[in-house]
């Protein structure tokens, strides 16, 4: 295993950056780690760039995801592969409500705009324009198919773990449900709440997190493998965790992906993608994602296991690791 928490995070300041919707933020702060061994194009160009897109409660450091199969002469090859991992638009310690103090004044922001975000670091920080490839996993892969759909020549390969093309049905309800929660707490004042939060704000923080906690693992890890007491100290855990969360943080993040729709553009993918799926996942059912998602996309692979741990089982790659070490070899600077 790969020690991706040894790693310091590192910063970088864009000196604006413009969302879809036409706004401009100043001084917007990038977070992010990178690792492995850079290799360069006869133009002093890195070449060898992947990139890791995070869930929608993660950052930088949940690319250790995947950190099972990274190391010298592992899959993801730190050898032969540069890896950079960013916190996305929106989250804490990159440019968020939070972080940037704006709190509701923050610039509502689109999947598009995460995107955007992260291309453009790549071009200032690094000289990057063209990535060897990209990996996003559950909200994450919203972003990578979405760089695949408008950015088509400048990247090789996508891998979609656990993720979709797009965001309805009971995800949009689920989304809905917790801003609900959150929005119509007397506290909340439109975003404009005060510091720290109150005890009712805290209180439908923890509302939010359980409206979503049972989607997490598979029905049959709820039923068969956790009794009634150890699912009511789970839920409590989840909600200490999500009481680290900034309220407008969340608020922007569920936002941000709900008109998210890739149907009619996922034909203008041309990098190769690999689409991994798990059976038992409740956010993303693969004959409701990844099954019509493959469908849609001219050159890709489908991957599909079990896991009783559901949409979290994205960590076991190990139960596919022939048919990604298949894939990947054809990627890697031999």
């Amino acid at each position: 295993m790969f020690d991706v928490e040894s790693i310091e995070a590192e910063y970088f300041t864009l000196d604006e950056f413009k969302f879809k919707n036409g706004e401009v933020l100043k001084d917007a702060e990038v977070e992010y780690i990178s690792f492995g061994t850079p290799h360069y194009d006869d133009n002093g160009l890195i070449s060898n760039a992947l990139i890791y897109f995070h869930g929608s409660s993660g950052n930088c450091y949940s690319v250790r995801r995947i950190s099972e199969d990274m190391g010298p002469g592992e899959i993801f090859d730190t050898d032969k592969f540069f890896f950079i991992s960013v916190s996305a638009l929106g989250c804490p310690n990159s440019s968020s409500p939070s972080t940037s103090g704006l709190m509701n004044k923050f610039p509502e922001y689109l999947v598009e705009d995460m995107v955007n975000f992260q291309k453009q670091f790549l071009e200032e920080k690094f000289g990057i324009t063209y990535v060897k490839g990209l990996i996003g996993n559950s909200m994450g892969g919203f972003e990578v198919l979405t760089w695949g759909c408008i950015y088509p020549d400048s990247v090789d390969f996508i891998i979609s773990l656990v993720s979709s093309f797009k965001v309805d049905g009971h995800n949009y309800a689920l989304s809905k449900i917790m801003n609900n929660i959150l929005e119509s707490d007397p506290d909340y004042n439109g975003g404009a709440y005060d510091l720290p939060i109150s005890n009712s704000l805290k209180r439908s923080l923890k509302l939010s997190s359980d409206a979503i906690y049972c989607y997490g693992l598979s029905r049959e890890e709820y039923r068969n493998n956790m009794t009634n007491e150890e699912i009511r100290q789970a839920m409590d855990e989840f909600a200490e965790e999500i009481l680290e969360e900034d309220v407008n943080d969340l608020i922007y993040m569920n936002n941000s992906s709900l008109d998210y729709d890739l149907t009619e553009k996922l034909k203008d993918i041309t990098a190769k993608v690999l689409i991994i799926a798990i059976n038992q996942d409740q956010y993303f059912p693969p004959n409701l994602d990844a099954i019509p998602m493959s469908k849609m996309i001219k050159n890709n692979k489908l991957l599909i296991f079990d896991s009783c741990m559901g949409h979290v089982g994205s960590n076991e790659l190990y139960k596919i690791k022939h048919d990604l070490e298949e894939f990947i070899k054809e990627f890697r600077d031999d």
